[in-house]
């Protein structure tokens, strides 16, 4: 009669006298043995377990068969400590690795074993068994005896490199046989056996793995690549189709390509994956650069050689790919070892000896350099696009980055990541990990005291506030964000009611803005703001930039170029839009497109070179899904005609200068001239610029008649008029 001892609270530990097991039939089921009577010093009523009792055993004894007693070094009639075992949470098995052999060991014949059916005799006989790394096990398989060693055993969500090495097996455990070396057993239809669990976990946990914001960059990949492997070969092979064997994962850098295919090698039930980057397989010695890429897939070519359709998955991961696969024919170093290198790659993923059983992941900045045969179908086929994280995608980073902090209490009450995903517009991943660390180290360093280093610090008073974090956001500017300091130092006296020629302007110049959001038809606007020097065109610009909202708007001017060659600011501003093209939505503003062009009056001279590049840039779509509004500013727009630059803007403003009415608004917005002075300070202002404007009144709050120029500018004091005309009287006035 058999009964079974539960899982339950610990027990005392009982020292009992080790024997055999009661008969041969039961030393096959891995079980112990012990009498009726030692069952209450164990059991919990109700409970499963994995342990047998049979009512003929010795009071005080426990049966462990052969295998059992030489695993645990001990002999019959020793004295051993048993106790309960309480399994913790999360305690079943995922994958289980067995190696296969006979009992007898060495022998000269040749059994075919079948994965399908072993598998699910072996699921149903250790059902609920604890095994573990290194453990033997005898087995009762088709009327032969045979044994195995637990090689491998995962947890569901455990990672190989850490976490523990046993579990309980499950009804969603699977099988991975391997044959002793010399044993004679041959494994069939291991492949079949595990097609359909060629993945190590039941369901992709992003979060868990660490994956915030690339849910459809991932279902992508598991359709193009992984959903034949799901299916039997048999099916596979009715369709008539091939496994995909590599794809290339490219985009902006920090965006977590390398982290995601780091977590699809882990994902996979194969080989251990092999991660290379690529300058790694450079090599100063001839042909050693070349042996260094056939050694990658040595062996992947080793098991199919042995093992055929059997054989496992050989991923292979190349991090900055386009290091060592540049476009033959582009560099010209004489050696040739780039092209050779190209060669030797295209020859093993897809030559005529081609390998079935390989997975090649290559990652990169800079698609444009690799050579175009790579990412033909059949080598590097799938290509995804890891982009800058949307605002969910930012919101489920910066929750996976704060996930302990907020687990151990360290982060205050206040911070809303949600507010914090809304404000990172066009941060990728490393930036939001930045961020964190950032708002991490301020949080640390109130706990600091710089006067006494050896102070004792209070661990349970750190807390990572929100205002840490809005401090980080100063500190790590995202590379592809909006150049709001830039923007912001292009109108540095503000905005204020100019008129109703400026405001029209500006109001179309929203109008667009929102055409560009909502459009399906125009993905690219394009705006000419054209003028008089001084007349606001550039802070107009900036404005509605800074007012659009949009994650990346930047301004491209002849400053920002100083000391560049020709070439070095064409590439500089294909960069601009380059990077633009990486955001749903974005602004480029063209800053004095004359001064771009190096235009000088005599002669005239300028450089043709940007201005072919500017031409090609104004009329280039996006690429699909994403939307672009370029605004130009020039003084110069009769140049701009001869050049046919007009012509390439949708539309064209004219900005004009002020005349007295405006220039009224615009001293009663800035609030510097008692109300009674005001019309005769205007009187003297006729067609005068914006630009001129702010300086006249600038000069004339420099505290004169001893008046504060900060209380003048705060509103507390007012110019004197008198001075205001001995500023005007020293400028001359037909140089408006």
């Amino acid at each position: 009669m058999a009964e079974r001892l539960g899982f339950g609270p610990s027990s005392a530990a009982e020292s009992m006298t080790v024997g055999n097991t009661p008969s041969q039939d039961l030393a096959l089921t891995n079980f112990a043995y012990c009498a009726p009577t030692d069952l209450n010093k164990f059991a919990t009523p109700g409970s499963s377990n994995v342990f047998a009792f049979v009512g003929d055993s010795v009071t005080g004894q426990i049966g462990l068969n052969a295998i059992q007693r030489r695993h645990i070094r001990v002999s019959a009639g020793d004295q051993i400590s048993v106790s309960r075992f309480v399994p913790p949470d999360d305690f079943k098995l995922a994958l289980l690795t067995l190696e296969l052999d006979f009992v007898k060991g060495k022998t000269n014949r040749t059994e075919q074993l079948d994965a399908l059916i072993l598998g699910k005799q072996l699921q149903k006989k250790f059902i609920d068994q604890v095994m573990t790394t290194g453990q033997k096990v005898l087995f009762e398989f088709c009327g032969t005896n045979y044994i195995f060693t637990v090689s491998q055993a995962l947890l569901e969500g455990q990672d190989d490199s850490k976490g523990l090495d046993r579990g309980l097996i499950s009804t969603e455990t699977y099988f991975v046989f391997e044959a002793s070396q010399n044993s004679g057993i041959k494994i069939i239809n291991q492949r079949e056996a595990t097609s359909s669990k060629i993945f190590r976990h039941k369901e992709f946990n992003l979060h868990k793995l660490g994956i915030g914001g690339l849910s459809a960059e991932f279902t992508e990949i598991f359709r193009r690549a992984f959903a034949s492997r799901v299916f039997p070969p048999h099916v596979v092979n009715k369709l008539g189709i091939k496994h995909v064997k590599g794809m290339l994962l490219y985009g902006p850098p920090g965006t977590g390509k390398t982290l995601m295919a780091r977590q699809i090698g882990k994902l996979l039930n194969g080989k251990e994956p092999k991660i290379v980057n690529g300058p790694e397989v450079l090599s100063k010695y001839v042909g050693e650069t070349e042996k260094n890429v056939r050694d990658l897939f040595a062996d992947a070519e080793s098991d199919q050689r042995t093992r055929g359709d059997q054989s496992d998955l050989h991923v292979i991961i190349f991090d900055e790919i386009d290091a060592i696969c540049k476009s033959r024919g582009s560099t010209r170093d004489g050696t040739g070892v780039h092209d050779s290198i190209v060669n030797q790659l295209l020859t093993k993923i897809d030559g005529v000896e081609a390998l079935n059983n390989v997975l090649l992941i290559g990652m990169t900045n800079r698609k444009d350099l690799l050579d175009e045969a790579l990412l033909r179908p059949g080598r590097l086929e799938v290509h995804v696009e890891i982009n800058l994280p949307d605002e969910n995608g930012r919101l489920q980073i910066l929750q996976i980055h704060t996930s302990k902090m907020k687990e151990n209490s360290f982060l205050a009450a206040d911070v809303n990541l949600q507010e914090l995903a809304a404000r990172t517009k066009n941060y990728s991943g490393a930036e939001l990990e930045g961020v964190v660390k950032s708002a991490v180290s301020f949080g640390l360093n109130r706990q600091i005291s710089m006067d006494d280093l050896t102070k004792p610090l209070d661990e349970e008073s750190i807390k990572v506030t929100m205002d840490d974090f809005l401090h980080a956001l100063h500190e790590i500017v995202p590379a592809f964000g909006a150049s709001t300091d830039d923007l912001e130092r292009c109108r540095l006296n503000g905005i204020v009611d100019c008129g109703n020629k400026h405001k029209h302007i500006r109001e179309r110049a929203m109008l667009l803005v929102e055409q560009v959001k909502v459009s399906q038809g125009s993905p690219l606007v394009t705006c000419l703001l054209e003028g008089p020097s001084g007349s606001g065109k550039t802070a107009m610009a900036a404005t509605i930039g800074l007012e659009s909202d949009f994650a990346y708007v930047k301004i491209i001017s002849a400053e920002t170029m100083i000391g560049l060659s020709e070439a070095s600011k064409c590439a500089q501003i294909v960069k601009v839009f380059e990077d633009a093209y990486k955001s749903q939505l974005s602004i480029i503003i063209l800053d004095d497109i004359e001064r771009l062009l190096e235009y000088v009056a005599i002669g005239p001279r300028f450089s043709n070179l940007i201005s072919q590049t500017l031409l090609v840039l104004l009329k280039r779509l996006p690429p699909k899904g994403k939307n672009m509004l370029v605004i130009g500013t020039t003084s110069e727009v009769g140049f701009l005609e001869s050049l046919g630059i007009c012509d390439a803007f949708s539309v064209t403003y004219h900005v004009p200068k002020l005349d007295q009415e405006d220039a009224k608004k615009v001293l009663q917005g800035l609030n510097v001239f008692a109300e009674h002075e005001l019309d005769l300070a205007v009187e003297q202002l006729t067609d005068i610029s914006i630009k001129k404007l702010y300086m006249l009144v600038e000069m004339a709050a420099q505290g004169a008649h001893g008046k504060s120029a900060e209380a003048i500018r705060s509103g507390k004091e007012k110019i004197d008029l008198n001075h205001f005309y001995d500023i005007l009287q020293d400028i001359s006035t037909d140089r408006y």
